[in-house]
């Protein structure tokens, strides 16, 4: 038998925005149901909040029934905002005020995937630490540039509770158990879950650059690094060579025989990689976007754009601008409390 250190049953919430992702909630919720099993008693309760108490689907098209709907009172002890897709365009008056209220009444309130941009929208994680899912992080630290925003799998702090998604959830959650029950139920709980390797928080989200590019050239791993850093204002060919302890011509070289063209191509990819990020999931003007990404004008900016991807920046923003238009409008979150 598994020591019980809490006595209480803990109920947690789990508030699942449209568009949230299946894998991320998964991981969250399935140690929960562990830990109740092993430790052969009901540690953990759980219900299902959506926005308009109707059932919530995921990015995939699976629909999740809720239990109820945002604004309904009763016993929290902790609450996950999952989301997933464009959590920046999510922008719901009620909701933020009902996440505030929960923080007010002692409520552990945490974000999964995309969740912790709703928190940040909320104003929940002023003077936390927090991190999110990489491809929201960029949006995230323009909206929110006084953020302690780590690229880590998840973090805990004191109420606050923040994880990149995916499976990273249940490295977090069974952190969690841990300091609930202690160190032998969870593992008990990754065990079961056929988790041999445990993950610390701090560990990095994303591959090293050298696993992402294929690329095992140290100069090029170099060139590669000090272009991610500076995106806003790009460096200069020669500034990258001396970056990489390399000369132009060498690094030129390098850099076809590993990537197949120059660095400053790589360079431009990269910067409307970033841009497309951006533009997906945030409200900045195209101007700022096109200088966020080292552009010199909006119109520079455009042109390279769409000879990337094929269309505009005004055209691959549309689909956001409907999505913020729903949650703003009300139309999704009808019959509000």
């Amino acid at each position: 038998m598994y020591a019980v250190l809490r006595e209480a049953t803990q109920l947690t919430g789990f508030l699942l925005l449209e568009g949230f992702a299946l894998m991320s909630y998964a991981s969250a919720i399935e140690p929960l149901r562990a830990a109740n099993i092993l430790a052969r008693r009901k540690l953990y309760e759980w219900r299902h909040i959506s926005v308009n108490g109707q059932a919530a689907t995921a990015s995939n098209g699976v629909a999740v029934a809720a239990d109820g709907r945002v604004g309904d009172e009763g016993r929290l002890d902790a609450l996950f905002v999952c989301a997933g897709g464009a959590p920046a365009a999510f922008d719901h008056g009620p909701t933020l005020a009902w996440l505030r209220s929960l923080s007010q009444r002692g409520v552990r309130i945490g974000g999964i995937s995309g969740g912790p941009y709703v928190l940040a929208r909320a104003g929940l994680l002023n003077g936390y630490r927090c991190t999110i899912h990489w491809e929201h992080a960029p949006a995230l630290a323009e909206e929110f540039p006084d953020l302690d925003i780590r690229h880590t799998l998840y973090e805990i702090d004191r109420d606050r509770l923040t994880c990149a998604g995916g499976i990273a959830a249940l490295d977090m959650m069974v952190d969690q158990i841990e300091r609930d029950h202690g160190a032998k139920l969870g593992a008990a709980v990754s065990e079961w879950h056929l988790r041999t390797q445990v993950r610390q928080a701090g560990s990095s989200q994303r591959m090293t650059l050298s696993e992402r590019f294929g690329v095992s050239s140290e100069k090029v791993l170099r060139a590669l690094a000090f272009m991610e850093a500076n995106l806003e204002e790009p460096a200069t060919v020669e500034e990258l060579a001396a970056a990489a302890g390399s000369t132009v011509r060498q690094l030129q070289r390098l850099f076809v025989q590993h990537l197949g063209h120059t660095p400053m191509r790589q360079y431009l990819l990269l910067r409307l990689e970033r841009s497309q990020v951006l533009l997906r999931q945030t409200a900045m003007p195209r101007t700022e976007v096109a200088l966020a990404c080292g552009f010199a004008s909006p119109n520079h900016f455009s042109r390279a754009y769409k000879a990337h991807f094929g269309r505009s920046p005004g055209e691959e923003r549309q689909p956001t601008a409907r999505r913020r238009a729903r949650w703003t409008d009300g139309s999704e979150a009808a019959d509000e409390p």
